[in-house]
């Protein structure tokens, strides 16, 4: 593959952006509907070279990119910037590209009319350019660059209504959280070059992560800093991929649009966390505090996920939770070392969480509202969008055959063939977490899809004594939202056994994308248990079967098996949010930081510019005193002046 071809990967997206934003947005804006074309076919074209990459790399296993190009010079090292193009880029860009795609033409008809169509065209552009730049960086520094810049697409797509305070806040909300996460991010680079030494000794630079690989074949790096390193690396991936406790901001970036959220949640944003522990696996893997840690932290964002997914009933937000419970296994699989499966579920998650979020937004855009309370009874109203979120649902909740089936029962056996207390505390929590995700993506389901239908936004209005100008429209969504979402449902049933079948599936070989991530290393497939697989399988059926129970068929009252503290808890999202505005940004940045500041401000700054100030006036005066006009005190000076010069000259010679 040429490497200009390779480049304009992501070039065509930047292009993309710069003829929206400098050209059509200022000088062409009546014909904004121009912008949608443009983006989908520079999107579209990144799709068609990222099948060609997939192509050089699958098939030319001795393919590494190309030679790095010079950047800047920071004393003796040389920063680069360059291309790393192996089988785990080739596969990450195929899934950015293609659900971005997919998300492109879907927006045709969820954004036609909206004022902001041209801007909203132009920031999809530059967010799926920065991913692309995310994925392809050869060079630590050059991945935190992209990686900022996918934290500042975001920050304007979840803000896209910003005369809405509700998005506003999100958006800030979504900046600072991940922030956060990126002071680790900055610790583990600077990691980095603190232990330069090691690197320049064998003629390699610690910002290449080619080199970085190296010098760990080498045995060159040392666990403490691996550790320290991997630990500001995770920290970095946590605000990113929404892990506990720095889950809080996935769920509020709920305020933008809705292709928006399927982005973000199933191709961009929250798995470029995932992407860069897969990136940086090696210094992960001998770090052993790192792995249990995030194991730990994993298996417990499975579970404060689900849970929370089970008691809301905004449907965007049970999908929002639903991403951060199915990011918790990607991250607890990375922590037990299943490298192969964590990025396999990442690869199918993609497909069936797309599908979920445009399933949503076909639903709110006919109800004017994503609150399930006031759907209900759109099998019949929308069967096409019923059908596909059903193949949706059950892929998430790993039902077979379907694709999540196959990458979720990965996860489970490589935990279950764990040996330490923490592996069987995680393997618990992992089948703990698979029936909460049956039963809140099947509560989801039949809250919006069986019984009638309960009224949609103008019911919501009337029980609020709100206004709202959106109009009902009770029918399938159209051609050009509809369409787009077959081919997620496809790759959502066909994923997992296309791509890593546990037996020869024609050309295709067993476990092809187990074998192809393993960049040429010995590669051990992890053998079926059905037993375990059996079990699993059961787990789920039983979560759809309750939700069944209680919110289709209505046999059940949820009021009589609630326990309402525990309730309570969970639907104030165990008192997460409340601790991090009332405590953190209140207590911690408000009443200590700011305050600090504001007085170091007060106090030092200007007291100096004071001190400097009166300092200046009492000179003044003195010398006023001085310049008396009387030729007596002058001669007196110069004398006094003499005698100093002279005393200083003699002791000092």
């Amino acid at each position: 593959m040429n490497e200009i071809y390779a480049w304009s990967i992501f070039f065509i997206p930047v292009i993309s952006f710069l003829i929206i934003g400098l050209v059509i947005r200022p000088f062409y804006n009546k014909n904004d509907y121009l912008s949608g074309y443009i983006t989908i076919l520079a999107v579209g074209c990144s799709l068609l070279l990222s099948f060609w990459a997939l192509y050089t790399t699958s098939t030319d296993h001795d393919f590494a990119g190309w030679d790095s190009h010079h950047w800047f010079q920071v004393s003796d090292l040389e920063i680069r910037v360059g291309f790393l193009m192996n089988n785990l880029t080739s596969i990450m860009l195929i899934v950015v590209t293609g659900v971005s795609f997919v998300v492109q033409v879907y927006s045709q008809g969820y954004m036609k009319n909206d004022p902001g169509y041209s801007r909203y065209y132009a920031v999809m552009s530059l967010f799926t350019a920065s991913m692309i730049g995310l994925v392809i960086a050869s060079s630590i520094l050059q991945l935190f660059v992209f990686w900022e810049l996918v934290g500042l697409s975001s920050y304007l797509l979840i803000g896209f209504w910003f005369e809405r305070p509700s998005a506003s806040r999100a958006a800030v909300k979504a900046f600072l959280v991940t922030r956060l996460g990126d002071i680790g991010f900055i610790v583990a680079i600077l990691f980095l070059f603190l232990n330069r030494s090691v690197f320049l000794e064998n003629s390699l630079n610690p910002f290449e992560i080619p080199d970085i690989y190296s010098v760990i074949s080498m045995d060159e790096l040392s666990v403490n800093a691996a550790t320290l390193i991997s630990l500001g690396l995770f920290a970095g991936a946590a605000g990113k991929s929404a892990q506990f406790p720095l889950h809080v901001w996935l769920p509020d970036a709920m305020e933008g649009p809705t292709p928006v959220s399927a982005l973000i949640h199933a191709a961009t944003m929250v798995a470029a966390g995932v992407f860069l522990i897969g990136r940086m696996f090696p210094i992960f893997e001998i770090a052993p505090f790192t792995m249990q840690l995030m194991m730990l932290i994993g298996a417990i964002t499975v579970v404060v996920s689900a849970s929370m997914g089970m008691v809301m009933d905004d449907i965007k937000r049970v999908v929002a939770y639903s991403t951060i419970s199915q990011l918790g296994y990607m991250v607890l699989a990375l922590g037990v070392g299943a490298y192969g499966a964590a990025l396999f579920h990442l690869f199918n998650h993609a497909f069936f969480k797309a599908l979920l979020f445009l399933g949503a937004g076909n639903v709110s855009h006919a109800t004017g509202t994503f609150n399930m309370k006031y759907m209900g009874g759109f099998r019949k109203i929308q069967p096409y969008t019923y059908v596909l979120f059903i193949v949706a649902s059950l892929s998430l909740s790993g039902i077979f055959p379907l694709a999540g089936f196959w990458s979720k029962d990965e996860i489970l056996i490589e935990v279950f063939h764990g040996s330490s207390v923490l592996h069987n505390i995680v393997f618990v929590t992992v089948l703990l977490g698979i029936f909460m995700t049956a039963f809140y993506i099947f509560r989801a389901l039949f809250m919006t899809f069986h019984g009638e239908f309960r009224g949609g936004i103008d019911q919501e209005n009337l029980e609020f004594d709100v206004q709202n100008d959106h109009q009902i429209h009770l029918a399938e969504a159209p051609k050009v939202m509809l369409l787009p979402m077959i081919p997620l449902g496809i790759l959502a049933i066909i994923s997992g056994i296309l791509v890593n079948s546990p037996s020869d599936l024609g050309p295709i070989s067993a476990h092809w994308l187990g074998h192809i991530l393993a960049e040429g290393n010995e590669f051990h497939a992890p053998s079926i248990d059905y037993t375990l697989v059996l079990v699993s399988t059961l787990i789920a059926v039983l979560g759809i079967i309750l939700s069944w129970l209680i919110y289709s068929i209505k046999v059940i009252d949820p009021q009589n098996i609630t326990y309402q503290p525990l309730y309570k808890i969970i639907r104030r999202k165990y008192y997460m949010d409340d601790f991090f505005e009332n405590f953190i940004t209140k207590r911690v940045f408000t009443d200590m930081i700011f305050n600090f500041i504001d007085w170091f401000d007060r106090t030092i700054v200007d007291g100096f510019v004071d001190r400097v100030g009166w300092f200046g006036r009492n000179i003044g005066k003195l010398f006023v005193k001085i310049q008396s006009g009387q030729v007596q005190v002058y001669g007196m000076f110069i004398i006094f002046g003499i005698i100093i010069i002279s005393v200083f000259y003699f002791l000092w010679r």
